[in-house]
């Protein structure tokens, strides 16, 4: 078998080095959880790259993606985040994620964690997929499209099945590596 390499990873080398080292690799901490939750939400319209330019300013603006504190950012918080050019300014997104920060501790609460509660849409086990042609890698499945509808019910937002497809595949619930890929053996 040939090495490939998911094609999306080498458009630079901060992608090469998201790809190699935590694209698809399953977490369970529900701080990292939550921060992919809402770095998936900022991603909405924009590239991935983008995103992950400006993640370390974002961990630094949203206080760690620590969700207590989070659900607690009033109206100067949200207003100082806009007037900061290292964000994404945009209003619905960063009031998503304070709304979110809320809905994710009700989760917590009601399942003991996030993380039992999110996995338990892929019956805590990775979905190995294998794809040979990327243009295969869909954007949304019937899973992601029942997360989806979960979140919304449970009050989150910027959760549509495209973008918890994407959230999916970030934090390991899917492996979507390329067959051949030398990340997709440590991404199980």
């Amino acid at each position: 078998m040939h090495t490939v390499i998911c094609p999306w990873a080498n458009n630079s080398e901060m992608e090469r080095l998201y790809h190699d080292t935590e694209w698809g690799r399953p977490v369970h901490d529900d701080r990292v959880l939550f921060e992919f939750l809402v770095l998936e939400g900022m991603q909405a319209g924009l590239s991935w790259a983008i995103v992950l330019r400006k993640r370390e300013r974002l961990r630094e603006a949203f206080d760690g993606f620590d969700p207590r504190v989070l659900s607690g950012y009033g109206p100067e918080k949200i207003d100082a985040l806009m007037a900061d050019p290292a964000c994404i300014r945009n209003r619905r997104k960063i009031t998503a994620a304070v709304k979110n920060a809320r809905a994710f501790l009700d989760v917590c609460a009601e399942y003991g964690s996030f993380d039992a509660f999110i996995w338990s849409f892929v019956g805590h086990r990775p979905i190995v997929n294998a794809w040979t042609d990327p243009a295969k890698v869909p954007s949304s499945t019937p899973v992601s499209e029942a997360m989806s509808r979960a979140l919304k019910a449970r009050g989150f937002s910027f959760v549509g099945p495209t973008i918890c497809y994407a959230f999916m595949q970030a934090v390991g619930m899917v492996n979507d590596h390329l067959v051949g890929c030398p990340a997709r053996r440590t991404s199980r």
